[in-house]
């Protein structure tokens, strides 16, 4: 099945539209249900050297996922083609209670879909049904649990009884979130009687990709669980993200014999349930020893059959060594004229090697010791296998002598700073600022909960935001951001930001946490929304600061007062405006524990209508660099 040609040749979508239709009307004489509901979609285009191979690739791949949910019956398949050195890797997953003939109609509709609505030279999309999700991309992301593309649907409150749901439905997802990853295959689903509702029932289902580890997966439905709290207790409500998917619903939407028993996995019991009959305790023990071994010998044959192969690349890939004639060829000797700013770290350049090839080389000013070449390779093998359409992409690294280099993907359009307060001033429209809003939460939350790594980057700011030739935000100079782990609510570590953006927290004290990234975001919100400079007092009679205008205009209610000048109010919704503007007050918060994470900030963003009541903000607080820290009633 050529999918490609789809776009080209609509007799194909035409053809294989009615062949899935036909499908459904003639096997078994019955017309099932592949729950085909929309839920989101989205493409992305990374470097790749060959197109057209790359497509071939991907055909493959694709291929290969249908037959294995077809011939081998699979509700869970994985791909990867690697021929010409442009691999293409795709990943398909359909709800566990569903027939393989629904998955297979689930999976050539979403195939449909991405190639219907992705260009033929996009290198990575994603759509999600409510049955299935098919993803590919050109480099591996397999091990991926979470990312910014994570989306929520709350179904209708409940008017009776809410409090005995809301209750029964927190219980019933903590198990849920607790068992699933021990699970071979990783999936759950359960029926739970409500108390004192008539014959109620809670019916629950939790999955997370095979392809991610049981930390991965633990972590994904820890996080799909925080978020749900926003919907409880409506009657039902649906997460999805990259590595997981967990519903739950008043409603059956699987049969009775589709249910896990997890109880014997959670680690709560009294102690009556222990004392057992010696011989069905025997039974059970002999039942789950062949259970266990059973879960270890498809483990282990996962991971030969999906993984080696796949870590493999991943190791042999690596980051790029460029040689250093080449990078001093492709800036013309580091020259003037292609300098394209200075950071943090280091000057920025722009080089065109000899195939053509557009790219970013940061010449880093780094302090020169042993350990510093030990953390500098070390770091730059992590940070290269760090992928997200909002993050700049780490292609590769140069060491000659004492001097070090880093060579990034190339951002045609300068960076947000440029838009906002440079010679750009004015040129950026409200679906470009949204888009920028959004992308760099997403680029964010990836980083703080998305990669196996928890990763701070510590100095969110306008021009560390760069724009790729469509305007869609990309993060960059994460690339020697500390780690931090996971075991540590925060560290101590020398200040590394900048003033204006930072949090108050980091600024005195040095605790760096992931609420310093959200406190820089909510201030970069800021900018963007009034284009005015954070650390600069604001032309008119009042002489206030960013944060303390935006404040005392929100307690007023006058937030459209706070846009800049240069939007025209007919491209913008009003309470979409405030809503923003509001999000960027709630993560300027004091305390960093009233801060949201960056994933509830994207949740936030795409969310219809208005912020909850308890996500009121409250007064925010800044750093003057001459006084100190401030607030003002």
């Amino acid at each position: 099945m050529l999918l490609l040609n789809l776009q080209q040749n609509p007799l194909s979508f035409i053809f294989l539209l009615s062949f899935t239709i036909w499908t459904w009307w003639t096997l078994d004489g019955v017309v099932s249900e592949p729950q085909l509901s929309y839920v989101k979609s989205g493409c992305s285009s990374y470097n790749v050297s060959d197109v057209a191979i790359f497509n071939k690739n991907l055909n493959a791949s694709m291929r290969s996922l249908r037959a294995q949910v077809s011939n081998q019956s699979k509700h869970s398949a994985v791909a990867q083609a690697v021929k010409g050195n442009n691999p293409a890797y795709g990943v398909f997953q359909c709800r566990n209670y569903l027939s393989i003939k629904d998955c297979l109609a689930c999976f050539d509709f979403a195939a449909v879909h991405i190639y219907d609505n992705c260009s033929v030279s996009a290198t990575g999309a994603r759509v999600i049904y409510e049955g299935c999700f098919l993803r590919y991309e050109s480099s591996i992301f397999f091990d991926q649990s979470t990312d910014g593309g994570n989306h929520i649907v709350c179904g209708n409150p409940v008017a009776k009884n809410s409090t005995e749901l809301a209750s029964t439905v927190q219980q019933v997802l903590k198990n849920l979130v607790e068992a699933t990853p021990r699970i071979p295959g990783f999936f759950a689903a359960t029926i739970t009687p409500v108390p004192d509702s008539k014959g109620s029932n809670i019916y629950a289902f939790a999955q997370c990709l095979e392809t991610v580890t049981q930390s991965g997966c633990q972590d994904c439905l820890e996080s799909g669980l925080r978020n749900f709290q926003i919907c409880i207790p409506n009657s039902n409500a649906k997460i999805f993200y990259a590595g997981c998917f967990m519903r739950y619903s008043t409603s059956a939407f699987f049969t009775a014999n589709q249910t896990t028993d997890i109880k014997r996995i959670l680690k709560q019991g009294d102690s009556s349930k222990k004392t057992i009959i010696g011989g069905v305790v025997g039974g059970a023990s002999f039942i789950l020893i062949l259970l266990a071994l059973f879960a270890l010998y498809r483990r282990s044959l996962f991971k030969r059959v999906h993984r080696v192969d796949i870590l493999g690349a991943t190791e042999l890939k690596g980051p790029v060594n460029y040689r250093y004639k080449d990078l001093k060829s492709a800036t013309k000797n580091f020259s003037e004229e292609n300098k394209l700013g200075e950071g943090g770290f280091g000057d920025v350049y722009k080089g065109t090697l000899k195939n053509g090839e557009v790219i970013a080389i940061k010449k880093l000013a780094l302090e020169q010791s042993k350990k510093m070449d030990e953390d500098f390779e070390s770091e730059v093998k992590l940070i290269s296998n760090v992928h997200h359409r909002n993050l700049v992409r780490l292609l590769g690294c140069c060491s000659k002598g004492q001097e070090r280099f880093l060579v990034y993907e190339y951002m045609k359009n300068n960076n947000v700073g440029q838009f906002l307060f440079g010679g750009d001033r004015g040129s950026l429209n409200w679906k470009q600022r949204y888009g920028i809003i959004l992308g760099t939460a997403r680029g964010l939350a990836y980083l703080h909960e998305g990669f196996h790594i928890c990763i701070v980057h510590r100095d969110i700011k306008p021009s560390n935001i760069l724009l790729d030739d469509d305007f869609q935000p990309k993060i960059a100079d994460f690339g020697l951001a500390r780690l931090l782990p996971r075991d540590q609510s925060h560290l101590n570590t020398k200040f590394a930001g900048t003033m204006g953006y930072t949090a108050p927290e980091y600024v005195m004290h040095g605790q760096l946490s992931e609420k310093v990234d959200t406190y820089c975001y909510g201030v970069v919100v800021l900018e963007i929304i009034s284009g005015q400079k954070s650390g600069e007092l604001k032309n008119d009679d009042q002489g206030e600061f960013l944060l303390q205008r935006a404040w005392k205009l929100y307690e007023r209610g006058m937030h459209m007062e706070f846009v800049d000048e240069t939007l025209d109010p007919n491209e913008y919704d009003a309470e979409e405006v405030k809503k923003i503007i509001e999000i960027g007050l709630l993560c300027t918060q004091a305390s960093p524990a009233a801060r949201p994470t960056m994933f509830e900030v994207v949740d936030m963003i795409e969310s219809k209508g208005g912020l909850i009541d308890h996500k009121r903000p409250t007064m925010p607080v800044y750093v003057d660099s001459n006084v100190g820290i401030r607030r003002d009633g």
